[in-house]
């Protein structure tokens, strides 16, 4: 059985690592190099403890404890995998950091999920992508998913279902509605493809599925979660409006209802409110084009109030004029 890392005073253990390398001089110089290995494994365990002992929370007692004190330390950070092995003491620290994802529910991302998004998302980054390599990882918020252990079950059925990458993902997106998911969920379907990224993007602006991340209609949610609001597909008009176009929109009404008021942030199971759309103000049939100008953020349940009838084209005027 592989040695645990002890947890003691830091600097009584950096001064037996200084007094070890201190004394290894002698055997560099006159040792065969079996004595020469030998006499390094007290100072490597000695390391390992010294690692250990820098993260001074009472309980981070095992490997795993410390791995995930330190990562919550750091939320949407880059942490090389070289500081959790230090801090956990162990080599095999990415089986801990699966435990935390899998078992636990904390939503750490890969450096080869990040990769995928980055490249084929629109998603806000604020990141050295040169310094993302595939043992990095990013805490992406803060807060435990209890429902986690039972998703990634679902992923692992969905995932062995011999159907493409793209009905897995909507199948999951389905199976989880309202729900945070993770990118390192959905790369997980696609197993481990990079295509992932983009066939999210395809159902979301080619297929119209409701699917929201920081970027297209969510700004409250942490980068690298995904949302699909509802099972239901957006119209075929609406689907064509560019992303770039969708983005501006948004942005202007500040991700939010420009009659209601209501945003994505406010939702609760109990509100029939699920998502925002975008309103034509000048419809596809009568000319209007998709561009800025002529469209309006609006809840699900205002939009649908337009249709209806129950406000009114100067209404809607008014509110964009506000």
């Amino acid at each position: 059985m592989a040695r645990r890392s002890k947890r003691m005073d830091a600097e009584k253990l950096r001064s037996e690592v200084v007094q070890l390398l201190t004394n290894f001089q002698s055997v560099l110089e006159g040792g065969s190099l079996r004595q020469q290995v030998l006499a390094l494994i007290p100072a490597s365990e000695k390391f390992r403890d010294l690692g250990s002992s820098l993260v001074k929370d009472e309980d981070a007692n095992s490997a795993r404890d410390r791995i995930l004190a330190y990562i919550r330390r750091y939320p949407q950070t880059l942490i090389a995998g070289t500081e959790l092995a230090i801090v956990a003491g162990i080599s095999e620290y990415p089986r801990r950091i699966r435990e935390l994802r899998v078992e636990a529910g904390w939503p750490i991302i890969s450096g080869k999920s990040l990769k995928s998004i980055i490249a084929d998302d629109d998603q806000f980054w604020d990141l050295d992508v040169s310094k993302i390599k595939p043992d990095t990882y990013f805490l992406l918020e803060d807060e435990q998913d209890r429902d986690a252990a039972f998703r990634w079950n679902t992923a692992n059925q969905i995932r062995k279902q011999k159907i493409s990458v793209k009905d897995k993902l909507l199948t999951y997106f389905k199976a989880n509605v309202g729900k945070h998911v993770t990118g390192e969920e959905l790369q997980y379907l696609a197993s481990d493809k990079s295509e992932w990224a983009r066939r999210v993007r395809e159902l979301r602006t080619e297929e119209g599925w409701q699917i929201l991340t920081k970027a297209s209609g969510a700004s409250e949610l942490p980068v690298g979660v995904y949302i699909l609001a509802t099972e239901v597909q957006a119209e075929i008009h609406d689907r064509r409006i560019p992303d770039p176009v969708r983005i501006a929109v948004l942005e202007r009404d500040h991700f939010a209802c420009k009659s209601c008021g209501w945003t994505i942030s406010k939702r609760h199971p109990s509100d029939k409110r699920s998502m925002l759309e975008l309103h034509h103000l000048k419809h596809h049939v009568e000319g209007g084009e998709n561009t800025a100008d002529n469209l309006i953020t609006l809840c699900n349940i205002c939009h649908d109030d337009v249709h209806r009838g129950g406000i009114t084209e100067p209404a809607l005027q008014k509110m964009m004029g506000s």
